[in-house]
C-alpha cells in the first residue's frame, strides 16, 4: 500500500511538472516536452506492475536522472546523497581512493592525469592510460561518477585495474592498494639560492593561504624569483584559483569572467590592497594535465603580462559546474557557464597555449600520451577561435626539460636586469 501511495505522488508530482513545464512550453511552440513526460511516467508505471522481478522505486528514479544528466556534458553529473557527501569530502582534501582525474576518451574510460604522490602516481598509473576492467568490472558504458565510485574505498582495502596503455601487446591488471588521499595542495622549495619553486597540485578551500605561507617561506630564504608550478593539476575549487591570482597582481585586476546562459556575465576582481609578489619575476610551467582552475590562474598570468607561461597546450576545461543541492540530499552538478581570460580568450576545448612550448618525453623518446578536453566523450563545444600562431620556440627534449628551460630563463633575467642597471 506504502509502495502504491508513493508511486501515486511520484506520478503526481511528474504530471504536475508536466503541466507547468506544458504550458512554458505552449508559450514556446513546444508542447512535446509535455507528451515526453507523460511517457516517461508511462513507462514508469509499466515497468513497476510488469516487470519480471521487484523493483526499487527510487533506484528507477535515479537511474532517469542519471541517464538525463548523461546525455550532457563529461562534467555534469547526478550525486546521490552518498556521492554528494564524497564530493564535499574530496573539495576539501581528503578522501579514501587511489588519486586519479579520468575521463571518457572514444567510449573508454581513461585516465587524464594521476595525482601526485598518491596510490595512483606511486603504481605507475599514467596519463592516457585507458582502463578496461575495475576489479574485473568491465567500464564499457561505465559512466564517470559510477567508476569513481568503484575506485573509491576504505584504506588499505586493494582495487585491481586493467590497464591498456598504447606501448604495450596486451591489457595488465595493476592492483592498487587504496589509502586516504590527504592531498597536501602546495609543495615548495629552493631550488638555488635565488629561485623559489611552488607547485600547488590541486586547487582546494585552504590552497590560498597554503600559498600565502609558503611565499612568505621562500621569501625568507632568499627568493628573488618564482617558478609556479601546475602541471597534473586537474583544478579545484574556482575562488581558490581567484585568491591565488590576487597575490600576483595588483588590485582591481580582472581574473576571468564567466558566460552563462542567455548571455550572463560575471566577473571576479583582485581585491589584496596590498598582495606582496606583483614585481618578482616569475614564470609558470603547465601542460596538458593542467586544467580549470590551473587555466583560469595561467590565464590571468599570462594576459597581464605577469608571468611567462612555459610547457605544453593545456587541456582546455573551461566549463563552469554549479552544485545544486536537491531536497533529499542528492545535488546535481550542472555545467551552467563558461570561463574567458581578462582578454576575453575561451579556455574551453583551446586551454592555454604557452609563451614558450616546451615538450617532456617519456625514457623511450616518445611524448607522454595527451588527454585533452576536446577529446571526451560529448564535450561542450569550444567557440571558434582563430589558429593560435606556434609559440616562439619549441624544444623536444628528455627529463624535466620544462623545469629546466623555466630555470635557465630566470637566471638570464637575472643577468639582464643587472647588465640594464650598469648600462
Amino acid at each position: 500500500m506504502k509502495k502504491k501511495i508513493a508511486i501515486s505522488v511520484f506520478i503526481l508530482i511528474i504530471a504536475t511538472v508536466g503541466i507547468i513545464v506544458g504550458r512554458w512550453s505552449a508559450a514556446q511552440n513546444s508542447d512535446s516536452v509535455y507528451e515526453d513526460l507523460r511517457t516517461f511516467t508511462e513507462v514508469f508505471a509499466t515497468i513497476k506492475k510488469n516487470y519480471v522481478d521487484e523493483v526499487n522505486p527510487r533506484e528507477l528514479i535515479r537511474s532517469a536522472i542519471k541517464g538525463m544528466v548523461n546525455s550532457l556534458d563529461p562534467h555534469s553529473a547526478y550525486l546521490t546523497p552518498e556521492a554528494y557527501k564524497d564530493f564535499q569530502t574530496e573539495t576539501k582534501g581528503e578522501f579514501g581512493g587511489i588519486g586519479i582525474q579520468i575521463g571518457i576518451k572514444d567510449g573508454i574510460l581513461t585516465v587524464i592525469a594521476p595525482i601526485e604522490d598518491t596510490p595512483a602516481w606511486k603504481a605507475g598509473i599514467k596519463a592516457g592510460d585507458k582502463i578496461l576492467k575495475i576489479d574485473g568490472q568491465s567500464t564499457k558504458d561505465m559512466n564517470i561518477n559510477d567508476a569513481v565510485s568503484k575506485m573509491r574505498g576504505p584504506k588499505g582495502k586493494p582495487v585491481t585495474l586493467t590497464i591498456q596503455r598504447d606501448e604495450w601487446k596486451e591489457p595488465k591488471d595493476i592492483t592498487i592498494v587504496r589509502d586516504i588521499i590527504r592531498i597536501k595542495s602546495v609543495k615548495f622549495k629552493m631550488i638555488d639560492k635565488e629561485i623559489g619553486y611552488v607547485k600547488i597540485v590541486q586547487f582546494q578551500e585552504s590552497t590560498a593561504q597554503d600559498l600565502s605561507n609558503a611565499l612568505k617561506n621562500l621569501k625568507y630564504s632568499g627568493m628573488q624569483s618564482l617558478i609556479l608550478d601546475l602541471r597534473n593539476n586537474p583544478g579545484g575549487l574556482l575562488q581558490s584559483a581567484v585568491d591565488i591570482s590576487e597575490q600576483f597582481l595588483p588590485p582591481r585586476h580582472l581574473v576571468v569572467s564567466i558566460k552563462g546562459k542567455g548571455g550572463e556575465k560575471m566577473e571576479y576582481y583582485t581585491e589584496n590592497l596590498r598582495p606582496s609578489y606583483t614585481d618578482i619575476p616569475m614564470i609558470v610551467l603547465v601542460n596538458q594535465g593542467s586544467a580549470s582552475a590551473s587555466e583560469i590562474v595561467a590565464g590571468a598570468l599570462q594576459d597581464w603580462g605577469r608571468a611567462l607561461i612555459i610547457g605544453v597546450q593545456t587541456f582546455g576545461k573551461g566549463s563552469v559546474q554549479s552544485l545544486i543541492p536537491l531536497s533529499d540530499g542528492s545535488a546535481l552538478k550542472l555545467t551552467t557557464a563558461k570561463y574567458y581570460t581578462p582578454k576575453g580568450r575561451t579556455i574551453h576545448a583551446v586551454g592555454i597555449m604557452p609563451d614558450i612550448v616546451v615538450k617532456l618525453e617519456s625514457k623511450n623518446g616518445k611524448e607522454f600520451p595527451v588527454i585533452r578536453e576536446k577529446e571526451l566523450e560529448q564535450h561542450l563545444k569550444g567557440e571558434k577561435v582563430e589558429p593560435q600562431e606556434k609559440a616562439p620556440q619549441e624544444v623536444e627534449e628528455k627529463d624535466d626539460t620544462q623545469l629546466q628551460r623555466a630555470i635557465e630563463i630566470l637566471k638570464s633575467w637575472k643577468i639582464i636586469e643587472k647588465l640594464k642597471k650598469a648600462a
